[in-house]
């Protein structure tokens, strides 16, 4: 009969099972043929045939077994027909990612019974590395003994697991042959488990790279931080989940939701982004949700709003912590029922489209101090992901400034060969507080003002150059000195003041918030504090 292979469950480690008059083989006896130990088998010729063909067998088919998938049923196969089994198991102690099930079983009766392994036999093998069997195993129950048999899977000195067969039948009594044989499957399966394990684990990290290489996208960066974005995008891309993605404004966030729409097999159907946070709630929910004929004054005709345009397509929603109370209900029915009504009318109408949603703001905060729906929020943090601020990935810093001398030169109408190293210093040492836009608009900004063949340092905005700590090779004297006049008319503005931030930078001619912005760039925070 074939084997059957049982579930997982059915295997029960068992405490209460104690073997007696153990007959043990340790590792290094078992990879050869001892005629010493094998006296009773080197007697029989016709057994010692058999085993030996029923072995070339084993290493024959094991060899040929390519993947992890259906390993477990012929190697069974191969067990059964050189040692006589009622049933056995493959259990594994190490984790092996989700290659291989932890425990590999079948029963040779089909019984219904849970497998009951002797956990001493089992814990002695795996301490001790030695393959071992009892013709006396004894249950607490008072139930006949039966035999067991039980060897270690060892690759590359480490146990993996172990092979356990048992029979219950009177008429079957397990010998030293019958234990080499099994100690010399038990080799040979785990090193074929471990390099099948090893090139599957292979296959999948060359299909994530496939993957993330076939991921399309407009986004400039080869840091592990955009790795590991390029590669949620190759996830998520082809489920149709509500994404939520997280992170300072200039991330790229609409990048990343275009990325996914692109990748996704809504791809041939319309992307539509909307900004939350640029058009008032009246507005916005007739943007949203169309209107009908009449709904107000000027709604001369019945007009599709953006969530029925996109239809089979994708909505990307940017600063979704904006959107009013009213239309946070709303958006919750597109989400449950997918379906809504335009302004103005009464039938429903049903919506086929994926969202994705972006936000700089914390949602779960907000949803705590009720200024966001909770149960909004739940719907749309299906599947999240924060996308890493610039000053996270500043070796991307050289590409993404290359990639936008090249974009801004079409517009300002100027070829640039490249940036000074002193300039691309400046653009290292600064911190991004607006990210990837930012840069862009300093790229733009040095672009127009400069006049020769290099972006230099005089061409980048105040802001990047404040920013240069004087040790680090700053742009040139002149903006060292104009760097340390800064600093000094602050600390008089503030002195006069006696510390008052509002009242110092209305003597300057500037926003508070831009005062405080020049003494984070300044690097004056530390002195101030000390000063107060």
């Amino acid at each position: 009969m074939k084997p059957a292979p049982c579930i997982a469950e059915r295997i029960q480690l068992d405490a209460a099972l104690v073997p007696a008059n153990v007959v043990q083989l340790r590792r290094e006896e078992g990879l050869y043929f001892a005629p010493d130990k094998l006296a009773s088998v080197l007697e029989s010729p016709g057994r010692m045939a058999r085993d030996v063909h029923g072995l070339l067998k084993v290493i024959s088919a094991l060899n040929s077994i390519r993947g992890l998938i259906g390993l477990e049923r012929p190697l069974f196969e191969l067990i059964l027909d050189v040692i006589p089994v009622e049933r056995a198991a493959i259990v594994l102690v190490e984790d092996t990612g989700g290659l291989l099930p932890g425990v590999l079983a079948w029963d040779k009766c089909q019984g219904s019974a849970p497998f009951r392994i002797c956990k001493q036999m089992s814990d002695r093998v795996l301490a001790e590395s030695s393959a071992i069997f009892s013709n006396e195993v004894q249950d607490a129950e008072g139930a006949a003994p039966r035999s067991a048999m039980a060897a270690p899977l060892i690759a590359f000195d480490r146990a993996l697991g172990f092979i356990y067969l048992e029979s219950g039948s009177e008429g079957v009594r397990f010998d030293v042959g019958h234990l080499h044989m099994l100690a010399i499957i038990a080799a040979i399966a785990a090193t074929v488990l471990e390099n099948a394990r090893h090139l599957q684990a292979l296959d999948r990290e060359n299909q994530r790279l496939r993957d993330e290489a076939k991921v399309q996208h407009a986004m400039v960066g080869e840091s592990g931080r955009m790795r590991e974005v390029y590669q949620f995008i190759s996830k998520v891309a082809r489920s149709d989940s509500t994404i939520l993605l997280l992170g300072e404004s200039g991330t790229g966030k609409e990048l990343v939701a275009r990325a996914i729409h692109q990748n996704s097999p809504r791809s041939r159907q319309p992307f539509v982004a909307i900004n939350c946070a640029a058009i008032t709630e009246t507005l916005l929910e007739s943007e949203l949700f169309g209107y009908e004929k009449g709904a107000f004054t000027g709604a001369a005709a019945q007009t599709r709003g953006k969530l029925e345009v996109a239809e089979g397509g994708t909505v990307f929603l940017d600063e979704i912590g904006e959107l009013a109370p009213a239309l946070q209900a709303k958006l919750l029915r597109v989400l449950q029922e997918h379906e809504f009504t335009r302004v103005g009318g009464t039938r429903p109408v049903r919506l086929d489209i994926r969202l994705v949603t972006a936000t700089n703001r914390d949602l779960e905060q907000a949803a705590g101090q009720g200024l966001f729906r909770r149960d909004l929020y739940y719907r749309l943090n299906v599947v999240s992901k924060s996308l890493p601020p610039l000053r996270e990935h500043k070796e991307d810093i050289p590409l993404l400034t290359s990639h936008f001398i090249q974009k801004s030169s079409a517009k300002v109408g100027r070829k640039v060969l490249g940036i000074a190293t002193a300039a691309e210093g400046c653009l290292m040492n600064y911190d991004w507080p607006g990210n990837v836009r930012e840069l862009e608009n300093a790229i733009e900004h040095a672009m127009v003002l400069g006049s020769t063949d290099l972006l230099l340092p005089e061409d980048l905005p105040d802001s990047v150059l404040d920013a240069v700590p004087g040790e680090a090779g700053s742009a040139s004297q002149f903006h060292a000195a104009v760097r340390e006049a800064k600093r000094q008319l602050i600390r008089a503005a503030l002195a006069e003041a006696n510390g008052n931030y509002t009242r110092a930078a209305k003597n300057l001619g500037l926003q508070r918030n831009y005062l405080h912005r020049l003494i984070r760039n300044l690097a004056l925070q530390d002195e101030l504090k000390r000063s107060v």
